[in-house]
């Protein structure tokens, strides 16, 4: 087995780069990699085998999220698509620390607050979260459920910008 982070032969190298290219459908600009997503990438001369951790295991976005790692992992190293197996388990879960400071620093650029640690996410209310937009911690939830299922709705009293949550796992 091929950790993802350090990749050893050339075509595990192509995989690991390629899954950094795959973007949440959901979270347009937000790699699956920097998500956190890519648990294991095994590698072999003629198949690559992928193993995702879903955010939500229940996420609508699973089969298209497959179906563009195959896509770009094809494109990367020549094997074609039947060669490339793509499963999600939920052996190891996914937790919110998982998610890359690169990533934080995206979904602040994109208007929603990146999650706090796992740690502090053990959720009897609403977790306390600071505007994307001006950094106020003036905020209220305005629903736990968002546009999907990993991210809630906000508002910011100070600038009266709504803006979306990634929820705490």
């Amino acid at each position: 087995m091929v950790a993802a982070a350090a990749p050893r032969e050339p075509r595990a190298r192509q995989v690991v780069a390629a899954l950094a290219q795959v973007m949440d459908p959901e979270m347009p600009g937000v790699s699956i990699a920097a998500l956190g997503m890519v648990h294991a990438v095994e590698v072999e001369r003629d198949h690559v085998h992928i193993t995702l951790l879903p955010t939500f295991v229940g996420c609508p976005a699973l089969d298209v999220m497959r179906a563009n790692v195959v896509s770009q992992v094809s494109r990367a190293t020549g094997l074609v698509p039947d060669a490339i197996m793509v499963e999600y388990s939920a052996a190891v879960p996914w937790t919110s620390d998982r998610v890359a400071p690169s990533c934080h620093r995206a979904l602040l650029s994109r208007g929603i607050a990146p999650p706090p640690p796992a740690a502090d996410s053990i959720m009897t209310e609403m977790p306390h979260v600071a505007c994307p937009w001006c950094g106020s911690a003036d905020t209220v939830s305005e629903g736990v459920f968002g546009p999907t299922a990993c991210r809630s709705l906000y508002y910011c009293r100070a600038c009266r910008n709504p803006f979306e949550a990634m929820k705490p796992v």
